[in-house]
């Protein structure tokens, strides 16, 4: 069910402070690819996907984002989230293999997750099997080779029933993704290969709807163009937080950002 403007921003930014007390708690970084890809995790999650529905996080840094997206639709609970990142935790710091339901495979070693999607959607095709498969992957992973020979997989067998969802930040660990290895125009590749591609704002939930409820016959890409550290003024497009843990300063900062934020949002209404 669609949630209202109101409700949706208050889950919108529950789900961003929570995020931040997890990794804040945690002392962990990757905090900026997290906030890049939260809406795309929660637009799928609470507006797209049934229960039919399969999901891979290529872009395994941004494990927390999915944990926080779960926990939002009740599968994970707050003694969960406080033992992220920690030891003996089912909440690792990369998706785990096994001990969550909802998470298919171990990923993070980046362009893996691409591959296994595929094969999901095989799957489901070759056994007429109801229900869509849908992946997350960043733009830096499409460095990987493995994600070129997916596609040309996938084209080969007709898979119908995959849509990739392209997180596009444009930073990766070391850089630009233009200063490390350019692929700009990324839709223009796709689309040589005959993928039906869309590109959106991928901080919009109704964008983000309107788009991925649509099923076009064959593969479909969907290139979401999103910031890295979205919403918190010193993360934002700022490459360094690809890696960075908060300070208790900067911790206390982003939360009275989001704060703020969402009280200029009920506010204005």
């Amino acid at each position: 069910m669609v949630k209202s403007p109101q409700s949706w921003a208050e889950l919108h930014v529950t789900a961003k402070l929570r995020l931040l007390r997890m990794h804040f708690e945690s002392n962990v970084g990757h905090i900026g690819g997290n906030l890049s890809c939260l809406d795309i995790l929660l637009t799928l999650h609470h507006r797209i996907m049934r229960l039919e529905d399969q999901f891979v996080l290529s872009k395994g840094h941004a494990a927390g984002a999915y944990y926080i997206t779960l926990w939002t639709l009740g599968k994970l609970h707050d003694n969960d989230l406080a033992s992220f990142h920690k030891d003996g935790t089912r909440l690792s710091g990369h998706p785990p293999p096994a001990g969550i339901e909802d998470i298919s495979f171990a990923t993070g070693s980046l362009g893996h997750g691409f591959s296994l999607a595929g094969g999901l959607a095989l799957a489901k095709q070759l056994k007429k099997e109801q229900g869509r498969v849908f992946c997350l992957t960043s733009d830096g992973e499409w460095n990987e080779g493995s994600c070129w020979e997916t596609l040309i997989f996938l084209q080969h067998h007709r898979i119908n029933n995959l849509t990739l969802v392209v997180d596009l930040n444009g930073l990766q660990g070391f850089g630009t993704t233009r200063e490390v290895a350019n692929l700009d125009p990324l839709a223009m590749k796709f689309k040589a290969f005959g993928i039906t591609t869309r590109e959106v704002n991928g901080h919009s939930a109704d964008e983000l709807e309107s788009i991925l409820n649509v099923q076009d016959h064959g593969l479909q890409i969907v290139i979401a163009h999103t910031h890295k550290g979205q919403g918190i003024s010193f993360m934002e497009d700022r490459m360094e937080w690809h890696y960075l843990p908060m300070t208790e300063a900067q911790y206390k900062q982003a939360v009275r950002e989001l704060e703020e934020a969402c009280a200029a949002f009920s506010v204005n209404r």
